[in-house]
């Protein structure tokens, strides 16, 4: 039986919950009011609202100074193309670990096993080596790196079970995006570090900085960990049985998933894709380091009006609001499919 919460109650926490609603809202009022002020109005301290004038110049200045509009198709599709590819691989994995998991122990490596592993690894890296007449060039070290770190670490993950593969995915989160810059900016800027002269082609000169081939599969691999968690728990609040009476009328895999498991999940995956929309048109470190002009999303176009000369705070109020208004439309279009996916699953 329920319990009953009384009034009192529910006015506290009302009261407590529009207190947080408004500290979290005042950030972003206080920069659609700069917008609409003029520069100096803007550093006025304390702010006088009501009696400074109102213009709308400082959205024509920064239409006229950036092209707006190519950054907010870079942004799209970065963020659509991103998405869409996460869902490529987020699916089949989450579902095979939603129903076909691995047991609980997984199918454990022994220590000399492991042991074996490693030391095969290191025997793969001096071969290639030997062969190169111990000359470490670019593409032999691509190949170092690849037996000394991919192959155990792919190895462990596998021989882990289910729960243990979603937190190890989702600990590669909690590195600080700052720490994987340097190999990443090298690989964005230089592809000869990995490519160089293989006989067939030469790819030692082709860069992948400032393109989309480059910033869609990173934003890719970035969000995919957040996205197969999602997925994995919304997948799980399926019955299996449903999947399994799909099979014994002969629905093939492919059939499964696109006819069965797809439209049964469509409300979590639809607010997956909504998360990974927002997280993607956020991003601002990876966007700020690996873009320049031809893919730079708007968290570079607002970058531009903060310079050393000096801050311009009506401009990158306005700048600000612009590249924000996308998505607080779409976020406000679709709060109740956010909503209901996120809660998915939480009432049996």
């Amino acid at each position: 039986m329920a319990r009953k919460i009384s009034n009192r109650r529910k006015l506290l926490t009302t009261i407590i919950a529009w207190v947080i609603g408004l500290l979290l809202f005042f950030p972003i009022f206080w920069t659609a009011v700069a917008a609409f002020k003029t520069e100096s109005d803007a550093y006025t301290l304390p702010q006088n609202w009501l009696s400074t004038p109102w213009t709308l110049e400082n959205f024509g200045i920064v239409q006229e100074r950036s092209n707006y509009f190519r950054y907010v198709f870079n942004t799209s599709v970065i963020v659509i193309l991103s998405t869409l590819l996460g869902l490529v691989f987020a699916i089949p994995a989450a579902w095979s670990m939603a129903f076909a998991p691995n047991p609980e122990g997984g199918s454990k490596i022994s220590s000399l096993g492991w042991l074996g592993i490693v030391l095969g690894s290191l025997a793969i890296c001096f071969v290639a080596l030997y062969f190169n007449n111990w000359k470490p060039t670019n593409a032999v070290i691509g190949i170092l790196l690849l037996f000394i770190f991919v192959v155990p670490a792919s190895l462990w993950a596998w021989s882990r079970n289910t729960h243990n593969m979603l937190l190890w995915m989702l600990s590669t989160k909690m590195m600080p995006p700052a720490g994987a810059l340097i190999p990443i900016y090298l690989i964005f800027n230089r592809n000869g570090l990995v490519f160089r002269d293989w006989g067939w082609a030469n790819w030692g000169d082709y860069n992948i900085m400032d393109s989309f081939w480059g910033m869609v599969p990173l934003m890719t691999l970035l969000n995919l960990p957040i996205v197969i968690w999602m997925l994995f728990t919304y997948f799980k609040e399926i019955p299996v049985g449903i999947l399994e009476a799909a099979r014994m009328d002969g629905a093939s895999l492919w059939n499964e998933l696109s006819r069965v498991l797809t439209p049964m999940a469509l409300p979590g995956i639809a607010s997956t894709c909504l998360l990974n929309l927002i997280l993607s048109w956020n991003e601002a470190f990876w966007s700020l380091n690996l873009t320049n002009k031809y893919a730079a999303p708007l968290s570079f176009f607002i970058s531009e009006y903060s310079s050393p000369e000096g801050q311009f705070w009506a401009k990158l109020s306005a700048a600000s609001m612009m590249a924000i208004a996308p998505i607080l439309i779409i976020g406000w279009f679709s709060q109740k499919q956010l909503v209901r996916g996120l809660t998915f699953g939480a009432v049996k």
